[in-house]
């Protein structure tokens, strides 16, 4: 809020998982579709209540993303706070 930027909310529970378990991410930690979509939802809709410019993806929708970061950071974030 400080630089005033654009934020991107792109959900993407399917990649939500622990690498460290073997050849592959265990993805047993990640929500159910509908909890998922319900904090998808309340987390964009709290973001955009900011006042900042917030584009986001639909949920569950096949989406080709393309970022060209402008900057020192890309900040990845887990909703709820804490995991």
């Amino acid at each position: 809020m400080d630089v005033n930027a654009d934020i991107l909310i792109i959900s993407q529970f399917t990649i939500y998982g622990d690498p460290w378990s073997g050849r592959r991410p265990d993805f047993s930690s990640a929500a159910p579709p509908e909890p998922a979509k319900k904090l998808y939802e309340e987390f964009t809709s709290l973001v955009c209540s900011s006042g900042l410019k917030v584009k986001a993806g639909e949920f569950g929708a096949h989406m080709l993303i393309e970022s060209v970061n402008d900057g020192p950071v890309t900040i990845w974030a887990e909703w709820p706070p804490g995991g």
